[in-house]
């Protein structure tokens, strides 16, 4: 996908961001934008180094500048590891986006362990939290940041067997409004985007096709969300242009649901 592809160019040259979960579906798009907006990308991984890397290698050849680093976001070592591994050039991180997933378990509340419920809630926020204090003292220390946490639909409009998820990104939502709320004063936005179903991703791949094609006649727009169309509601919190929005939630749906 070329930059004419994902929309009108806001130069952001020089800007260092930070994608977890970027090797694939919505965290590629969104690194690749990005990068083709001038930002140094850092491309977070957990296990899949060959996709992150082609990621990196796509950006490269673009003319971008990016790099891939394995970490687990919810492990505060593995972070710290991260940023310490970029380039002292670089500088610190002006542009976070939580985009990493944690695994889920998919069924009703009366088949759930607390450990299925409570193990995904702890997963959702220790990773928010660790990835946020890693990056916080940079923006800080220079007065001016933006932080991007992707959150779900299903967080505001309930489906059946998506307890764990849903329950897990509505309070990572109000724990980005929390922020804003704390962060407005040093310069720093902090803003939720918060997808429907979204084509080519994780959890698009456990809607089965009729249930697809109702989402599909339920929006306005005709059709499913793409990673592009992400992509461009993250970038525009993430770029200069977005200087008093904060403590905000971006719905990319189509219409499907409307408030």
């Amino acid at each position: 996908m070329n930059e004419q592809e994902m929309g009108p160019v806001t130069r952001e040259t020089g800007r260092v961001a930070l994608v977890t979960g970027a090797s694939s579906g919505i965290g590629a798009a969104t690194a690749r934008l990005l990068a083709a907006r001038g930002m140094r990308v850092v491309v977070n991984f957990l296990r899949s180094n060959t996709a992150a890397e082609e990621v990196v290698a796509g950006i490269d050849a673009a003319g971008g500048h990016a790099m891939a680093v394995q970490a687990d976001v919810r492990e505060p070592t593995a972070v710290q590891s991260l940023i310490e591994q970029i380039p002292a050039a670089w500088g610190g991180i002006d542009v976070l986006v939580h985009n990493a997933l944690t695994p889920y378990a998919i069924k009703p509340f009366e088949d759930m362990t607390w450990e299925e419920l409570g193990g995904k809630l702890d997963d959702e926020m220790r990773a928010a939290f660790v990835v946020t204090k890693a990056v916080l003292p940079a923006m800080i220390e220079q007065g001016s940041g933006r932080i991007i946490y992707l959150g779900t639909g299903l967080s505001r409009w309930p489906r059946e067997g998506m307890i764990a998820l849903g329950t897990a990104k509505a309070a990572l939502a109000q724990f980005a409004r929390y922020l804003a709320q704390e962060l407005g004063p040093r310069g720093i936005t902090v803003n939720v985007v918060e997808p429907g179903p979204v084509e080519d991703t994780r959890m698009a791949g456990v809607l089965e096709e009729d249930s697809k094609r109702r989402q599909v006649a339920a929006t306005p727009m005709g059709r499913l969300a793409r990673t592009s169309d992400v992509a461009r509601a993250v970038a525009f919190y993430a770029g200069e242009d977005n200087s008093f929005m904060t403590g905000t939630t971006s719905v990319v749906n189509g219409g499907m649901f409307m408030y």
